[in-house]
């Protein structure tokens, strides 16, 4: 079997998925950008490596390259970016290979959008890969109903992690001017409406004065909308915002919860899983794949989406009660652990190319 990956962000579990995949006997190339950080782990294992193919939305150079590069045959062509896809999917014309898509979030494609057209509703696509089930959830309710994409065409196959991974050593965040025993909350995204991070602002402002919270946002954050939740609130003593660190995961890893308040379209979040892995009890919302990695009240806290006395009461609650945070962070480890193995996944991605090619 002779497949062909292209992507543009080689973030760890994709680098092992490829591997994994090399090693389990498919002759897997991959194109991906040179100054991907993982690239030197791919290359370590033997996987052959292609220069990126697209340079922009609609590359006609590079959709020339990838169709010379496709006279060599390839049984699989699995596409992880919309650049990619959008340019692949023109390249592929006329070829036998069968066409794999990745999507990590929920929403943003409509059949009355011309671009959706020319990517995810696109009917040279086999199979679109979701990385959590409220993704093909919402490809397969889609309206109007006559038009739906075939039942089998999504599939849910979860982003696996290795708890191997994640082993830096927690942050002292005094360098931030968080007090010494301050009860820590860490949000780590770039700064998007979807993401909540208002909501979040506004459920500091609510806290008692017994829970004295600090917060600590990692990633961009320059949002003039945010500045004015923050002094709104009164709360800009207690909400440090750290920009973007490469060393976010030491940072999550000192804190005591880890809040993901995202209002629409979530997938599975990086920063969520890295929680999980490093034993912070994570609290978010009902939005997307969230509710997929937290279960409520076993291994974390899930509240509504845009509501701030419930995100609220769901802090306050783990900030009373160390026991608690410690027994939900334990479980949210073990879930990573258990049921979002990397191997599952290689497993899962194996069956479905082997699956596409015997149709």
């Amino acid at each position: 079997m002779k497949a062909l990956c292209i992507t543009e962000d080689l973030d760890r579990p994709t680098t092992a998925l490829f591997i994994g995949l090399r090693r389990s006997g498919v002759d897997l190339r991959v194109s991906c950008p040179s100054s991907s950080p993982n690239r030197s782990l791919l290359a370590e294992a033997g996987v052959p490596l292609l220069e990126p193919s697209f340079s922009k939305k609609l590359d006609r150079a590079g959709i020339e390259r990838l169709r010379t590069e496709l006279r060599k045959d390839y049984d699989i062509v699995h596409l992880f970016s919309n650049k990619a896809l959008r340019n692949g999917l023109v390249a592929a014309r006329g070829t036998r290979a069968r066409i794999v898509a990745y999507r990590g979030i929920v929403g943003n494609v409509s059949f009355l959008d011309p671009a959706s057209w020319m990517r995810f509703l696109n009917p040279r696509i086999d199979r679109i890969i979701c990385v959590a089930e409220a993704v093909r959830t919402y490809f397969l309710n889609m309206r109007p109903k006559f038009l739906r994409m075939p039942p089998d065409r999504p599939v849910t196959i979860h982003k696996g992690h290795s708890l191997d991974w994640y082993t830096a050593q927690p942050a002292d965040l005094r360098q931030f001017g968080v007090p010494e025993n301050a009860f820590t909350i860490a949000c780590v995204a770039n700064y998007r409406p979807r993401k909540g991070i208002e909501v979040l602002v506004a459920a500091l402002e609510r806290l008692p004065q017994g829970c004295d919270a600090h917060l600590l946002l990692v990633g961009q954050m320059d949002s003039p909308k945010l500045d004015k939740a923050v002094r709104k609130a009164g709360v800009e003593d207690r909400v440090h915002r750290l920009g973007f660190r490469t060393d976010a995961p030491s940072i999550t890893a000192a804190c005591d919860v880890f809040v993901l308040p995202s209002v629409k379209r979530e997938g599975l979040a990086r920063s969520l899983i890295e929680a999980m892995a490093y034993g912070v009890a994570p609290i978010v919302t009902d939005c997307g794949g969230s509710p997929e990695l937290v279960r409520h009240e076993e291994c974390g806290l899930v509240v509504p989406v845009r509501d701030a006395a419930a995100l609220a009461d769901a802090i306050v609650l783990l900030c009373a009660d160390p026991q608690l945070r410690r027994r939900y962070g334990a479980a949210a480890r073990a879930r990573i652990a258990d049921h979002f193995r990397i191997e599952t996944t290689i497993e899962k991605t194996l069956a479905l190319y082997k699956e596409l090619l015997a149709e």
